[in-house]
């Protein structure tokens, strides 16, 4: 792949269904697996050829920026980022307008809050204009779908299809050979007002581009997770530690812990009297006394004592104690039971 590859992921909003965590941070940066959302973001381009001139565009709100750059500069320093604030919320589409003055050349797009496993390295050898990378569904009548002709080429792309016929569900990651080309049909777009709910979305951008000729493939994955939601994160949360993101045989060699794995650990978490796992994620610094914990994730700074957690999310600096319970405590919670 010759020319260098833009990747945009619009990451604004205010993340609601990730509250109450989301008040304190933005939701790519809530943990996930030893890492944070953010780091899983970016490890899914990996595999794209010419990765190590790749730059990218976050489309953030104004509250997210400060942040999210901290977390750049000090975890990714050598990546190049460009940031665009999108003030109001008025969707994908509307968000990557908003950066065309970066989106020039071959741009791939990713949405902050989902993530799949894909060989990117098709792209080295891509003969269409675009592609829309799709996973096989049971129902697909609450996702986006991909209609396709006899030759596989992709006619359509239907939101919220009303039957289940077409399986090929829509996940959110896209490849334009032009950003020009895009922003064209976002003008478009926008000249005839086509919103759904006061926002412009993504796949109304495509069709226009596809009514005007542009020739479009899909790709398939089997892997698609999400993020965006407390259960769906600890859903995601105990696939990847099933999958290689977990340090189960190192944290069975601490004193004073029984662990039941998968787990992430961290060297600096201190623990004592407790049992883990499976399928729990400690960030850094946690201090866990007497504490029984199964399918959760507490984060960085965390003090839990004497508590049997399951299906949990412990924020940045949470401090509890007491009996069983399925907690989701944001930031400097304080609850004593």
């Amino acid at each position: 792949m010759a020319e260098k590859m833009m990747i945009a992921i619009p990451m604004a909003g205010y993340g609601t269904r990730m509250r109450p965590h989301t008040w304190s941070k933005t939701k790519p940066l809530i943990h996930l697996a030893g890492k944070t959302v953010l780091d899983y973001v970016l490890t899914q381009f990996d595999t794209l050829p010419g990765i190590e001139q790749a730059e990218w565009v976050f489309i953030v709100s104004a509250f997210q920026l400060e942040q999210v750059q901290e977390f750049m500069q000090e975890h990714h320093p050598k990546v190049t980022v460009h940031y665009v604030v999108q003030e109001e919320m008025r969707g994908q589409a509307d968000a990557l307008y908003l950066a065309r003055d970066y989106l020039k050349g071959p741009m791939l797009m990713a949405f902050s809050d989902t993530l799949i496993d894909v060989d990117l390295s098709f792209l080295a050898k891509v003969d269409c204009d675009g592609v829309t990378v799709v996973k096989k569904v049971p129902d697909p009548r609450r996702f986006g779908v991909a209609q396709v002709d006899s030759n596989g080429w992709v006619t359509r792309l239907i939101e919220k299809p009303k039957d289940v016929s077409n399986n090929l569900a829509l996940v959110g990651f896209y490849y334009f050979r032009s950003g020009e080309a895009l922003m064209k049909g976002i003008e478009e777009q926008m000249r005839r007002n086509l919103t759904l709910k006061g926002e412009y979305f993504l796949a109304d951008s495509v069709n226009i581009l596809l009514e005007q000729g542009s020739k479009w493939r899909t790709h398939e994955v089997e892997v698609w997770l999400d993020a965006g939601t407390r259960d769906a994160l600890l859903e995601t949360n105990a696939y990847l530690l099933e999958h290689g993101h977990d340090n189960s045989a190192e944290a069975a060699k601490r004193p004073g812990v029984a662990i039941i794995p998968p787990v992430y650990i961290p060297a600096d978490a201190k623990l004592d009297s407790c049992v883990l796992g499976p399928h729990v994620s400690l960030g850094h610094g946690v201090v866990l006394d007497h504490v029984i914990a199964r399918d959760s994730i507490i984060e960085d700074g965390a003090h839990v004592s004497h508590l049997d957690l399951e299906h949990s999310h412990l924020g940045r600096d949470v401090q509890t104690s007491g009996h069983a319970s399925t907690l989701n405590l944001g930031d400097n919670s304080i609850v004593q039971q």
